[in-house]
Order: C-alpha cells, then structure tokens, then sequence
C-alpha cells in the first residue's frame, strides 16, 4: 500500500468502534449523573500553556508533545492533557467568579511515546474537573465518581485504587531536595530514565519499574515525613469519606503522579489484566495550576480516564456490551420500489426514535439481500415489493426467531421495531389478519426468485 496510518495512530472499525463508543458514552453519562457540565476544548492550545501548566521537566513536555510553528512563528502544541486546557478556559472567559465549577471533557489527546498494547500516540481521554471546591468531600465525589463508572461498565472488580498524598507545595519541594540529596551518591545504579529526571523531575523516579532502581529507592526518605499537619487532617478526612463509602483503596506511599501542577492528594485505578500500562484512571487535587497560569488562586481537583485502556480491560474481563449495529434490514426487491421504500424507512425511524435500519441499495436478486439481512446482525427482515408497495405495507420476516411471516401498515410495524411484540391481530376490512398475510412477492424472494 501507499499509505498507512501514522505509527502511534490507529483505525477503529467495527466492534472496536463500537466499543469505545461505548465506554465514553458510558463515562459521560455517569458523570453528567454527578451534575458535571460539557466543556469542548480545542486540540491545538499555545505550547507555553502545556511547559508553564504541567511543567517544563516533566516527561509530557520534554520528550511527548507535539508541537508545531504558525506561519506567524507561534509556538503551538497537540493537547497532551485537558486539565491545564480546562483551567485555561476557565481563566479566559471569566467562570470561575463566585461559583464553582463542575466539568467533564472527551476526546483525543497526543503523546510522542513508544507504542505499546494500552499505549498510542493518539489517544482518547473523557476528564472531569471540579474548580472553586476545596476540602476532601470534592475529592472523594470524585472517586465514587469513577467507582460508579466501573460499575455501569461491569468492571469494578478488575480495578484497583491507590491514593496518596503529597502535601502542600512547600513540603513537595522540601522532599524533592531531600530526594535528590540522598540519590546524588548513588546515581550511578540508577536507570538511564532516571539519572535524567534526577536533575529535572526526580519524584517520578519513585514509578521506576527497574529492580536496580527500586533497591536504591528501599532507603530513600519518605515523603509521609515532609507532610504537614494540615495535609495529613486533610487526607484522613478523605480516607475516613472513603472508608465510609465503602470504596477499598490502598496507600501507596511513592505514588507522586508526574505532573508539577498535583498538590496534596494523588489517586490512580489500575488494572493488572491489561499489561504492563496497567493505568486507567489517575487524577487529584492542583489548587495552586490556575494561580501558575494567570488566574487568581483557586483550589481544584479532578482526573481523566483513559477510554483506549479501559475498552481493552472490558474485552479481557469479557465485559464488552452486546453488539448488533443493524436491528431491521429493508430488502427492496424491484428498483422501482426504491422510492416508496426510501420514504417507509424514514417513517419508521421517525416513529421509533433510536431505531437501527438499514436500507438495502445496489439491487441484487432477492436471496441475496435477504443473506445480507442475516449477516447484518439483524433481528427482522423487511421486504418490499411491488405488491406490498400496492398494498402500502411492509413484509416482516423474523431472523432470530421461529415465527411466520406477517405483513404489516407501516403504523403497525413501527409497533413490533419500537416493543419487539407484534400488534395483536385483528381482521382488517377485507376479512384477513394482518399477521397471517405473506405477499406474492415477499413468499417468491423467500423461494430464491
């Protein structure tokens, strides 16, 4: 082939289409259940916003965004997140005087790392961001949030939750210089990845995953010691919320998140069937990211979720919703029926909001269409013909059941499509029922004519 999908890009067809389309549908819903309100950002965002708001040492902006020069020598960037986008709009636009905010967004987002199975370069995010809203409870809605969400998805046992806390902004910095004074000597045992981050971002040198790394790490200080007192009330008051939830958790001590803009609480879902980008969910508190763009202080917290990782967890843990894209499959038998047919078929969908009909278009001789029908998943078969065009009805054959053919008004139809149950027969003007009725031309497209 000429052309191929960029690496770290990729197609979704079919079921996997339909999946994602699930899966964000489903986090959505859940958090507009919660009250949270659409915001749409947009994909290109200055890339000063991204180096100022996430940090310039972090990983997304030394090493994964994508970034790009206008023609006037601007400086923009690919979304690699939507928290600091979101903060942004905030700013701009004036929504964050004298009321909080709830929010949900989704869409895409754009990394430069390696690709590997739960990992691409394009990638789909649904976030939630609640800005104005200091204290533990925001924070632990925010995790009954997300535990609502696995549940709608069927999930919830394949997924496991660790929160942590960082403290405030100056015990962060005061464990950092600790951190680096204790790893300086030993640098040399380090991994490559983290010798680089020890002079740029070295809390994120606790999420190595190298045995080397992590031995050296054994007699680290703890960043529990730096934690004022105020930070640790705060976080028993979100584990006590937790506890009384009944929502299980661990505290895990190196979980540090690796965004410059997290203060105090940290939280992370995993899910070990997926592999080793084991993350479907991450997020917590940022109160001091509007201040650092521009705004006035506000506290805020919130996290995104990853729809690409938490559609494959739903397929290891067989989760996946029951698929059938087509639920009617319109055969027409002659070509000048075609009109008549294009027009019964957008009266049906217009009768049965929410209906999944599919017109056949292209001719083809009868049994071929009525194979197509089958193969699309559908559950009935409607068939039209030159009789049933004369007769201003619709042939109805059952493809998933074991039931006689009717013929049917299109009112009547509309009926059986919307509730899966035939209209009870009656006898129509000329003495015959309208569900015991077969039309020549349907009873020859059965035969194969």
């Amino acid at each position: 082939m000429a052309y191929r999908s960029v690496r770290g890009m990729r197609d979704l067809v079919g079921a996997d289409a339909a999946l994602a389309s699930h899966v964000g549908n489903t986090l959505i819903a859940v958090a507009q259940s919660f009250g949270y309100e659409e915001i749409r950002l947009p994909l290109i965002e200055s890339a000063e916003l991204f180096s100022r708001g996430v940090g310039e040492a972090t990983d997304i902006v030394e090493k994964e965004m994508y970034t790009l020069s206008d023609r006037r020598g601007r400086q923009l960037a690919l979304r690699p997140e939507g928290t600091a986008s979101c903060a942004r709009a905030m700013i701009e636009h004036g929504l964050l005087r004298g009321q909080p905010q709830r929010l949900w967004y989704a869409g895409p987002m754009f990394r430069y790392e390696r690709q590997q199975r739960g990992r691409y370069r394009q990638f789909e995010q649904v976030g939630v961001e609640a800005f104005g809203i200091g204290g533990a409870a925001v924070e632990a809605e925010l995790v009954q949030l997300a535990n609502a969400a696995w549940r709608a998805l069927g999930i919830h046992r394949h997924v496991s939750l660790e929160i942590n806390t960082l403290g405030s902004g100056d015990a962060r910095a005061a464990y950092r210089a600790a951190l680096v004074d204790y790893l300086t000597p030993h640098v040399e045992s380090l991994d490559a990845d983290s010798r680089r981050r020890l002079t740029t971002n070295p809390l994120r040198i606790l999420d190595s995953k190298v045995a080397a790394t992590q031995r050296v790490l054994e007699g680290a200080p703890q960043l529990a010691d730096f934690v004022d007192a105020p930070a640790r009330a705060h976080f028993d008051a979100l584990r006590a919320l937790l506890d009384d939830l009944q929502v299980p958790y661990r505290v895990n001590a190196r979980l540090v998140r690796g965004l410059d803009y997290y203060t105090d609480t940290v939280f992370e879902w995993s899910a070990g069937a997926i592999g080793a980008q084991d993350a479907v969910c991450a997020g917590g508190r940022y109160d001091g990211l509007v201040k650092r763009l521009g705004g006035a202080a506000t506290p805020a917290a919130g996290f995104a979720i990853g729809v690409d990782r938490v559609a494959l967890l739903c397929q290891e843990a067989e989760a996946e919703p029951a698929r059938r894209p087509v639920d009617a499959y319109c055969a027409v038998l002659e070509e000048r029926c075609m009109a008549w047919a294009l027009a019964a078929t957008q009266q049906l969908r217009e009768l049965v909001p929410g209906l999944r009909l599919r017109l056949h278009t292209g001719g083809g001789k009868p049994a071929a269409q009525l194979r197509r029908a089958d193969e699309s998943g559908a559950c009935w078969a409607l068939i039209v013909g030159a009789q049933e065009v004369a007769e201003n009805r619709i042939a109805v054959k059952w493809l998933r059941e074991s039931r006689p053919q009717a013929l049917m008004r299109v009112e009547e139809l509309a009926v059986l499509l919307r509730t899966g149950a035939p209209v009870p027969e009656r006898a129509d003007a000329g003495g015959a029922t309208g569900q015991a009725e077969q039309s020549a031309s349907a009873a020859n497209a059965l035969a194969g004519n």
